[in-house]
């Protein structure tokens, strides 16, 4: 089992940011692949950003330049910079942990992201 623990959401306004953390604990795996989506109100969740014990990245289109995603291998914990936010970045974002070589998905409670305009 896998437990993760997510911080760092808020309000903020157009033009600002945010950096969210979410820390595993548990069975985390010496390989994985950790992440965050998000689900705005009325909207299917979509992925933000992923990052792999390796240190690859990926990203939604939406997000590219704006976001970086990192993690500390040592602390099991990811990182989500989040800069130029704007209203439709607004969503409750979700901590996401996959191990290597498995298709299961262990997910945080989720933190709520909210941006003014």
């Amino acid at each position: 089992q896998v437990q993760l623990v997510e911080s760092g959401g808020g309000l903020v306004q157009a033009g600002g940011s945010l950096r969210l953390s979410c820390a595993a604990s548990g069975s985390t795996f010496s390989g994985n692949r950790m992440g965050w989506y998000r689900q705005a109100p009325g909207k299917q969740r979509e992925l933000v950003a992923t990052i792999r014990s390796g240190g690859v990245t990926n990203y939604a289109d939406s997000v590219k330049g704006r976001f970086t995603i990192s993690r500390d291998n040592a602390k099991n914990t990811v990182y989500l910079q989040m800069n130029s936010l704007k209203a439709e970045d607004t969503a409750i974002y979700y901590c996401n942990f996959r191990p290597t070589g498995s298709w299961y998905d262990y997910w945080g409670q989720g933190t709520q992201v909210t941006v003014s305009s």
